[in-house]
This record gives structure tokens, C-alpha cells and sequence, in this order.
């Protein structure tokens, strides 16, 4: 069930900004006074608590009381970040739609930085934010790298998102296409991930704006746990695959998607190598048994023979051959690794 606690009053709204919460209470009064201070004024904040158990649900109520722009959703269930974002996608009035995580904030001018761009150029379709790495421990910070031209097709920003090189997956988009492709809900890991692809693959241009995301790293960060959900990232990946066979039938793209299936299931089997004395025996036969699947439904006639030829990287048949390799290419580089350590 999902209840709104605050009505808006009908209003010409530019941008509406996604605030998925869940147990934000520690971070979520930085991130709602960067959004309240922006310079672009006709914007929407709509909060979803997503069943959190602290204290975020009564900030944001507080929050809404002071300023009509937020609105306030709470779900009684909590089914993810993506079902929040979808929940209140459906209620967004915004001409524009970005999002911010909760722990998250923005320079005062992002908003009004992405919609300039817009403005300025009718094909564009969706616009990266310049995105800064914020260390919660050291309060390092570090801009992310943006490589390659200012303006990007769809079809470049998608292939360059697989490995996300030189780019990322922080940004605002017209409305209309994202309720188009709303997020996966497939995957509560890297939902982020494919619908920030898709959404590049459909959009006509690509480009860049100013306006800052500072971007909260943290330990209790899920993509940074060592834990069994690491390994849903083929699985995912996979679910991509699916949509663009469906959406497009686009060889080459789907070539090139299952190389980077391919290329994480050996950095999978690499994490399990790794970590395997600190996962559960539950943990370690779920993850191999996900490497088990990516490895038996790989096409590899679609593979790279360049990559495929390199000891550790071959597709070999039986599974009990192809964990041999893994097993001895770790072995070997781990001990590489230990000699140049010594000679140093």
C-alpha cells in the first residue's frame, strides 16, 4: 500500500527529482537542503520512503510541511530502490526526471545546469551530471573522468556504458522516454545499471552539463559488501541482453553485450577465487552456481577469439575443465602478484 501525505497544488513544474529512502535518517537533511537551494526553482521533490525503519519517514514529512515542492510517498513494504523510483516515476509532472540517492547531493546549480543544455539542443535526449567521488572517510574528492566527444549518440553512450569507460550512469532525462523504460526491477544490485543502458540507447544525443552530483562512497554500500548478490551481475546482465534482442535485434550491440557477460563471469569466478574464506558455504555455492549458468549459456560464436584465446578467458567444455583454468590462472597470478611484491 502506498500512501502520499501531501498534496500539491497544481503548478508548472520543469524538473522532478526522484528521492528513493531507505534508513537515510543520517544523510537525508544534506541531500533534501542541496535540492530546496537549487537555482532553478519549478522543480518537484518526490520522496519515497520505502518502508524504512529509523527516523526518514518523519524528516521528510517535516521537510513537505516547509516547502509544497516535496512530496512525500511511503510504502508499507520494502521491495527496492527500483520500486520505489518506479512508484514515484508514476507521480512525476516534470518535463525532466533525474534522480537522487539519499546520501547523495547536488551543487546548487545542477538542476538548472542540465535543463540549459536541453534547452539548447532540441535531440538531446539525456544529460550527464559531472560527477564527484566523495570519500565518507577521508572526504576525499575525486571528479569522475568523462572521456570522448561533448555530444554522444545513443548507441556510443550505450556501448560505452557495458564497461562503463568514460562514462556514467548519473543524469537527467525527458520524462517521456524514461516512463517508456521504467527501472528493472529484475535485479535489486544493478537495476541502475540497465536502465541507465537502455535509456542511453533510445535517447537521440548524449552530452554533458556542469552541474555537480557529489556522490557519497561508503562501506555500507551494497556494490561495495562482500556478500552473494555480487554475483548478480551476470544475471543481469543477461536480462539486458534479453530487452535489446527484443527491442532492437541489433547484432553487433548484442555481440558486444555478450562479451561483457562473458568478461564478468571470469571476473565473478574471480571474486569467488577471492573471497571465498569469507562467504557462507551458502553464498559460495549460489555464486558458483551463477558462474555455472553464465558459463553454460554463453553463445560463443559471438565471442571475441582475441579474448577467447587467453589462458583463463577460454569457454571450455567440461565445467570441471573450465574451473581447472580459472582455478590456475588465479593460482598463477596471485603468486605474480606475491613475487613482484618481493623484488620490490
Amino acid at each position: 500500500m502506498e500512501q502520499t501525505n501531501v498534496e500539491v497544488q497544481e503548478r508548472q513544474v520543469k524538473v522532478s527529482v526522484l528521492v528513493a529512502v531507505y534508513n537515510g535518517e543520517r544523510f537525508l537533511r544534506k541531500c533534501l537542503d542541496s535540492l530546496l537551494r537549487q537555482t532553478l526553482r519549478d522543480i518537484e521533490v518526490i520522496c519515497i520512503d520505502d518502508a524504512s525503519t529509523d527516523g526518514s519517514l518523519g524528516i521528510l514529512r517535516e521537510y513537505a510541511e516547509k516547502d509544497e515542492r516535496v512530496v512525500v510517498m511511503h510504502l508499507d513494504e520494502n521491495k527496492g530502490q527500483a520500486h520505489a523510483r518506479n512508484r514515484g516515476l508514476e507521480k512525476a509532472r516534470g518535463e525532466y526526471v533525474c534522480m537522487l540517492d539519499c546520501d547523495d547531493w547536488m551543487s546548487d546549480d545542477a538542476l538548472a545546469s542540465a535543463v540549459e543544455v536541453f534547452e539548447a539542443n532540441a535531440d538531446t535526449d539525456s544529460v550527464l551530471f559531472d560527477l564527484i567521488l566523495v570519500d565518507e572517510a577521508t572526504k576525499n574528492e575525486e571528479r569522475f573522468k568523462l572521456t570522448g566527444p561533448s555530444v554522444l549518440s545513443g548507441k556510443e553512450a550505450f556501448r560505452k556504458s557495458l564497461e562503463w569507460d568514460g562514462i556514467h550512469g548519473v543524469y537527467m532525462i525527458r520524462t517521456e522516454l524514461h516512463r517508456r523504460y521504467p527501472y528493472d526491477e529484475t535485479s535489486m544490485l544493478y537495476s541502475d545499471d540497465n536502465t541507465t543502458r537502455i535509456h542511453f540507447f533510445f535517447s537521440r544525443e548524449v552530452r554533458f552539463c556542469s552541474g555537480k552530483y557529489f556522490y557519497l562512497q561508503h562501506s555500507s554500500s551494497m556494490t561495495h559488501a562482500v556478500g552473494a548478490r555480487r554475483f548478480l551481475v551476470m544475471r543481469a546482465l543477461k536480462n539486458l541482453k534479453n530487452d535489446v534482442v527484443q527491442m532492437t535485434g541489433d547484432k553487433e550491440v548484442i555481440d558486444s553485450l555478450e562479451n561483457v557477460i562473458w568478461l564478468k563471469t571470469i571476473d565473478s569466478y574471480f571474486f569467488y577465487y577471492t573471497h571465498r574464506g569469507e562467504l557462507s558455504g551458502d553464498d559460495l555455492r549460489f555464486g558458483l552456481e551463477e558462474i555455472k549458468t553464465a558459463w553454460r549459456e554463453v553463445e560463443t560464436d559471438r565471442l571475441d577469439r582475441h579474448t577467447t584465446r587467453k589462458f583463463g578467458y577460454a569457454p571450455l567444455r567440461p565445467w570441471v575443465l573450465f574451473r581447472l583454468q580459472e582455478e590456475m590462472y588465479f593460482t598463477l597470478k596471485k603468486c605474480k602478484n606475491v613475487w613482484e611484491k618481493v623484488k620490490s
